[in-house]
């Protein structure tokens, strides 16, 4: 069975592993859409934001939609992304209990995609900061997941050796930013992940509380 019996430092996805905010996200842009009357379905934001990183606006360009007006909606859907995080649950079950074990026996950092505006909205809900040492949001970095200068950035953050630290992450696009960057990675797909290709992980679980099993904190 594989250990953390050697693993010094935790690095953990943000949305869709610590918190359950991925589905607002895209009810957000898919309300502002159909305004548009343009159809965003649940495969094609699984496509464009958690496998391509990319979003759904080209959509409204390929429709002769011009830049301010998409800025526009943007926003839009931005203010109704932050009303769904302030009014929503969004802790995934069992994420403090396994925290709260692991923040004494490892360093711990969260590598997050998220605008810092709607991850620190989240944690002002959460209280789940305390556990980490650190936190990487893309004010750290220039190259989003799936390039590897978030989780590197992360890791030089731990000082330790690449094999002493592991990645936990719910998607396609962080699998592959943390095997780039020379990072072992266990991936716990959510509902909206749950079809990808994690063939390169270290180990795919199904619920965040199977982590307790990989130590002797049971």
């Amino acid at each position: 069975m594989i250990s953390f019996k050697s693993r010094k430092a935790i690095l953990w996805d943000n949305d869709g592993v610590l918190v359950d905010t991925e589905k607002y996200f895209f009810e957000a842009a898919r309300t502002v859409l159909e305004k548009a009357g343009i159809t965003y379905t649940l495969n094609m934001y699984i496509d464009f934001v958690l496998t391509k990183a990319t979003g759904p606006w080209h959509l409204l360009k390929e429709r002769g939609v011009d830049n301010s007006t998409i800025n526009k909606m943007k926003k839009e859907r931005d203010e109704l992304y932050i009303h769904l995080l302030k009014t929503k649950d969004i802790l995934i079950d069992g994420v403090e209990d396994v925290l709260q074990i692991f923040s004494e026996r490892y360093k711990m950092g969260i590598v997050t995609s998220s605008n810092p505006e709607y991850f620190y909205i989240i944690h002002s809900r959460t209280r789940l900061l305390k556990y980490f040492d650190f936190v990487i949001t893309p004010d750290d970095y220039h190259h989003y997941k799936p390039h590897p200068e978030p989780y590197i950035i992360a890791w030089e953050k731990t000082s330790l050796a690449k094999d002493a630290c592991v990645v936990i992450e719910d998607s396609r696009r962080g699998l592959l930013s943390a095997i780039a960057a020379g990072l072992d990675c266990i991936v716990i797909p959510n509902e909206l992940t749950a079809h990808s290709d994690f063939k390169e992980a270290m180990l795919v679980l199904s619920k965040i509380s199977e982590l307790l099993y990989l130590t002797d904190q049971k």
